[in-house]
């Protein structure tokens, strides 16, 4: 349809119709589902009727070709004018083939790859009905205890936006000409990530530079993008709720950004303004939330109970409904929904692509470019003729997808043990659970002990289930679970080398476990083919390349801690740690356990000759920083070189280390390679006390290494003359 056409459209809708667009229910309110004949109940307890689950536009959390076909058909046979529903979910790191969790996959420190990821888990969802995702989640996150953690690419807003900008070209890709692809929703805004005490849902509470800073620039890439849809967060911003917080969706979103895509609430976000004490009924949330610009509601019915009446009043112009009428529709229209309302639903072609060969591949392929030694004191990798004992919670367990797998099956993971059976010799692995993931018994430790007795070296898969991150899995002790970590002292105990494996959704405190291990794989929750990737990586198939993107606490009680923080007035001299009066802890390092950008490989690299171009910078002239790499070990690895500065005294406080960029090396033993970046003027702003977004002249530090805390150093000037 031309522009017009939908005008026309919007014209000839009843103000009913126009606002049940606004309203979008789960699948069982519809016919068409297996559900069909019991909706009368939900129904009445949401005070909605028949005629606007019959006029709503959109529908949440149902896949599979067939059934959205069904309910299509059945809807479009009773809608007025033809205009049909959109089908969106959670595709948050695969659809049917599970990718590792974004965090591991922020680990690869390959935007292409999650490209790839994204891509494939559109063109599953895409086939099986879908036309919208919940996804990319971009919250920029420096918290372990919020579960949610698991969501993210990690602590840094520079590498964030680069994974941000990947996953929205993966999932729309020509949205308009490939039936195969889905809208791309980014979330949640804003600032979700940054609760107070890693509590989910909770306040958040900064300054509008922080949020400048920091926060916003990951949702801004998605929009750059073309990100066709945004998520309100359920977080207040400044006191104000997001979802009604008009500053933030008119006054950034829509005006200063010029977004003029679709705004959705998050689950009853809308009526929790209630709840939060920003709104005293249903009628005022609905009120603040069309006014804000939020276009769908999900789940609740503030808005078809009370715009009418809010209209009628005046309080709401009618232009308001109108122009977020006609977003949902230019949607719709770019989907091609209107021509074909079963765009790429296919159930044959569902059969034939959904978890197939080739996207299990690049799940395995990201698994094991996700997965970072933390540590290894030369037990790893496995020797072939070494007899192992795999002993552990996650020894044969299939929980390794993580919390959002839209529709993955825990029993098609590839488990370790069998992945790890088929690549040792035979009779050299045995298998024990030796503990649950909450409990021991003496049973199961005299199994593990045994398992372990004529073991050469003893491989421990602990961790946490899934259910302890994701949404609502915030947790206050972030240690593995007690009765592994007895496991561990028993097998400690035995003297015999230990490599532990870890399974999880965010970073740990490791204590108990990292110094009792000689070696240490953090293979977060790495998806479908996460066994065979986890143990490709431990026989030494695979040389393991990748880095942290969030930093690993010494303890919680450190939280938050990562590497790119202010310093004090009072700095810590790490030669005088006895001095009282500084910025420190008197029972812990400040520093935390693995910093930002950490990662080992089964070879070493030395860095040397760091090099500018020059040692003063200008807006016209940019510095070209170089720095040679050598593998120093004996096997071909990929180190990930990463930049950082340091701008030494701003007119607002700037932080210690900020990475902006990266090179890959891939460097045969003995090899060496030099990696060049570009730094340019544009990349030392920042927000200043007026949220003015430019430079301060003066001296910088450059710093080039392995990870935020291991580096060279130089030093150059921004000239003042010549700044702009």
């Amino acid at each position: 349809m031309e522009n017009h056409q939908l005008i026309d459209l919007l014209n000839q809708m009843t103000l009913e119709e126009k606002i049940a667009q606004l309203l979008q229910l789960t699948a069982h309110f519809h016919e068409g589902t297996e559900s069909e004949g019991q909706i009368t109940g939900p129904m009445e307890e949401m005070g909605i009727s028949e005629q606007m689950v019959t006029a709503s536009g959109s529908v949440l959390g149902l896949s599979g070709a067939q059934a959205i076909i069904d309910v299509q058909k059945a809807y479009m046979s009773k809608n007025r004018l033809g205009i049909p529903l959109l089908f969106m979910a959670d595709v948050v790191h695969g659809f049917k083939t599970i990718f590792p969790i974004p965090l591991a996959i922020g680990s690869s420190w390959e935007p292409e790859l999650a490209e790839k990821s994204a891509e494939i888990s559109a063109r599953e969802s895409a086939v099986s009905g879908l036309h919208v995702t919940f996804a990319p989640m971009v919250d920029l996150v420096r918290d372990p205890r919020w579960g949610r953690v698991m969501e993210t690419t990690g602590e840094d807003p520079y590498l964030n936006s680069l994974f941000s900008r990947a996953f929205v070209r993966g999932y729309q890709g020509n949205l308009q000409e490939d039936t195969e692809r889905l809208a791309a929703c980014v979330k949640h805004f804003a600032a979700y990530g940054a609760p107070e005490g890693g509590r989910d849902y909770n306040t958040v509470d900064m300054s509008e530079r922080n949020l400048r800073e920091y926060y916003l620039p990951a949702y801004k890439a998605a929009l750059d993008e073309g990100c066709e849809m945004v998520m309100t967060s359920f977080n207040t911003v400044d006191g104000i709720p997001a979802t009604g917080n008009e500053k933030l969706m008119r006054g950034i979103l829509r005006d200063e950004w010029g977004f003029d895509g679709v705004l959705i609430s998050d689950w009853a976000s809308i009526r929790e303004m209630i709840a939060h004490g920003a709104a005293e009924d249903d009628c005022e949330a609905a009120y603040r939330a069309i006014r804000a610009g939020v276009d769908i509601e999900m789940m609740t019915p503030c808005y078809v109970q009370n715009l009418p009446e809010l209209l009628q009043s005046g309080r709401v112009d009618k232009t308001l409904i109108d122009e977020a009428v006609l977003r949902i529709l230019r949607l719709k229209n770019k989907l091609g929904l209107f021509e074909n309302p079963l765009r790429g639903a296919d159930p044959e072609r569902e059969r034939e692509l959904v978890f197939c060969k080739e996207h299990r591949k690049v799940s395995y392929e990201l698994a094991t470019k996700s997965c970072v030694l933390l540590k290894n004191n030369g037990v790893l990798p496995l020797q072939h003729e070494s007899n192992v004992a795999l002993i552990g919670p996650f020894a044969q367990s299939d929980d390794i997808l993580g919390w959002w797998s839209c529709e993955g099956v825990k029993e098609d993971a590839v488990k370790l043990g069998t992945a790890l059976e088929e690549r040792l010799q035979s009779g050299k692995l045995r298998v024990a659970n030796g503990c649950d993931i909450h409990s021991i018994t003496q049973e199961q430790l005299e199994e593990a002990l045994e398992a372990a007795q004529t073991a050469d070296i003893i491989v421990l898969a602990l961790g946490e289930d899934s259910s302890m991150s994701g949404e609502g899995g915030s947790r206050t002790d972030i240690r593995l679970p007690e009765a592994q970590l007895e496991l561990v002292k028993h097998l400690q105990k035995l003297g015999k080398p230990i490599a532990a494996v870890i399974f999880n959704g965010r970073p740990l405190d490791l204590q108990g476990v990292f110094n009792e291990a000689d070696a240490v794989l953090e293979a977060w929750f790495p998806g479908s083919e996460g066994g065979a990737a986890v143990a490709d990586i431990l026989v030494g198939r695979v040389n393991p390349s990748a880095k942290l993107t969030m930093s690993f606490p010494q303890s919680v009680g450190q939280v938050p801690v990562y590497y790119n923080r202010f310093n004090t007035g009072r700095p810590l001299d790490p030669l005088k740690t006895e001095e009282r009066y500084v910025s420190k802890y008197i029972d812990s390092p400040n520093e935390p356990l693995l910093p930002f950008g950490y990662g080992l490989s089964y070879t070493t690299f030395e860095y040397s000759d760091l090099t500018l171009s020059s040692l003063e910078m200008t807006p016209n002239q940019p510095l070209t920083v170089s720095v040679k790499v050598l593998n120093t070990g004996t096997r071909a690895g990929v180190e990930t070189v990463q930049l950082y500065i340091r701008d030494v005294s701003g007119e607002v406080v700037r932080p210690l280390r900020e990475l902006k960029g990266y090179k890959k090396l891939k460097l045969a033993p003995g090899e060496h390679g030099i990696a060049t970046f570009t730094l340019t003027e544009e990349q030392l702003r920042y927000h200043h006390s007026d949220l003015g977004f430019t430079s301060d002249p003066g001296t910088f530090h450059v710093f080039v290494g392995s990870n935020s805390r291991d580096t060279l150093e130089q030093k150059f000037k921004l000239a003042s003359s010549q700044l702009a």
